[in-house]
């Protein structure tokens, strides 16, 4: 699988409004982006830290994967997602290696990104998500966010 770089790390979140002060206050980070992903059930906040990003997660319903999971875990780090030149290839090749995938098919997620979920529960470890910087969906949303004002450069690396 190739990796290019670490898009962002998800955060599971009771609230976001209750989270900015800290982001923002205390870590001097600026919240460029709050969206709701209403298929997944759930609020997103972004944050640049250098070329990565910080997602913040809130759950919108009871049901959602992210309340299951501060239900079972508490608040923190819910995944990390990796920026992959092909996201269905990436798949392809993690199942033919025993890889437990969550998403069979890239789909649509915050920001406009076309993603995948994946996940090694055997290890225990954080579940994955794979970011397809290459589609065309995923350009677009590229373009809005160098369009978002306090965000002075979007850079992809390849």
């Amino acid at each position: 699988m190739e990796i290019t770089h670490i898009e962002h790390l998800g955060i599971a979140v009771k609230s976001i409004e209750a989270c900015l002060p800290y982001y923002e206050e205390i870590l001097g980070m600026k919240c460029y982006n709050i969206e709701e992903v209403a298929d997944q059930k759930v609020k997103t906040a972004f944050f640049k830290v250098g070329q990565t990003k910080i997602e913040l997660l809130e759950p919108t319903s009871e049901d959602s994967t992210i309340a299951k999971f501060i239900e079972k875990k508490g608040e923190g780090i819910h995944h990390i997602a990796f920026a992959v030149p092909d996201v269905q290839a990436a798949l392809d090749e993690a199942e033919s290696k025993g890889v437990k995938l969550i998403d069979k098919a890239p789909r649509g997620g915050a920001e406009g990104l076309n993603i995948a979920d994946m996940t090694n529960k055997s290890k225990g470890e954080y579940a994955y998500t794979l970011i397809d910087l290459e589609s065309a969906a995923s350009k677009e949303a590229l373009d809005e966010l160098r369009a978002i004002e306090g965000v002075s450069k979007v850079r992809v690396i390849k």
